[in-house]
């Protein structure tokens, strides 16, 4: 108890002083206020069939109000159980994790972070990914100033939106589609505890690659969920499944690369590369997929 009183002591001395030299240096969160993710632009069949899309990163928009409730505590318990509680910061969870780290050097153990999901947002779309201690004291500074302007959902669905998830997934839509052929309201719980490992290292738990390190990890989430009485006991079953990564069909109809070529040049040359690969323009050309069978 001394030790962790002495701790909130030093680290809220440490906090004001460096709110006082940092200050000046914050870059402006106006990008925030005014963010608007990179779409991708889908080119579609007279009849409705996805023939093309146009897109620098993958991201399919979800308003936070259309996720479903188990996906957001998956990441929630994932990264950020204490998310609609804090003010950008979790100071008991960076109080635990700097105890932990001093041991963990003595031991020569991994280090482990505290960084909340604002400070996540923060950080993907106001810093840059440079390591530092100046950074990280910037990122919390800002956190909080986030935390002013916007309120938890609109974080969050910033959050889910933006977040880089492997296999070339930006946004939780984009890596149900690319993991499991799915819609996010189709994923079962194994999938959804999944795509919940992955924020912190995607690359390192692609089951296709280190699949005994995604399992133990997608695992870990499930068994967060369950501590914190978001899953039953009967739930925790879900943890026996295999992961098994789905090929994504979103095209019934192969051909007509030439004339999708015509149609992006008629799309760059009246609307130009922004708009056409970030936009998410929805072009409706008058192609029949039934008749080219014919």
């Amino acid at each position: 108890i001394i030790i962790f009183t002495l701790s909130v002591v030093i680290i809220s001395l440490l906090f004001f002083s460096l709110l006082w030299k940092y200050s000046p240096e914050l870059p402006s969160y106006s990008k925030i206020l005014k963010y608007k993710p990179e779409l991708s632009s889908r080119l579609y069949s007279s009849d409705g069939v996805l023939l093309k899309s146009f897109h620098r990163e993958e991201r399919i928009f979800v308003p936070i109000e259309r996720v479903p409730k188990r996906l957001i505590n998956a990441f929630l318990s994932s990264e950020d159980k204490n998310f609609y509680t804090h003010f950008g910061i979790d100071f008991i969870a960076i109080i635990r994790a700097t105890i932990s780290n001093i041991f963990s050097i003595f031991n020569n153990q991994k280090l482990i972070g505290a960084s909340t999901i604002t400070q996540q947002v923060v950080k993907n779309l106001l810093l840059s990914n440079e390591v530092s201690f100046d950074r990280k004291i910037k990122e919390i500074l800002l956190s909080i100033r986030v935390e002013n302007i916007l309120n938890k959902n609109q974080i969050l669905e910033l959050y889910l939106n933006d977040i880089y998830l492997g296999f070339r997934s930006y946004g939780v839509v984009a890596a149900s589609l690319n993991y499991f052929n799915k819609s996010i309201n189709e994923l079962d719980l194994s999938e959804i505890a999944f795509l919940a490992s992955l924020p912190k290292a995607p690359n390192n738990y692609n089951p296709k690659k280190n699949y005994l390190k995604a399992l133990e990890r997608r695992n870990w989430v499930i068994d967060r969920m369950y501590e914190n009485g978001l899953i039953s006991y009967d739930e925790l079953s879900f943890k026996d499944r295999p992961i098994q990564i789905f090929d994504r069909d979103n095209k019934s109809f192969v051909g007509g690369d030439y004339f999708y070529e015509e149609i992006r040049k008629k799309l760059f040359l009246d609307y130009g590369t922004e708009t056409l690969y970030s936009e998410g323009l929805v072009i409706k050309t008058s192609l029949n997929t039934d008749l080219q069978y014919l």
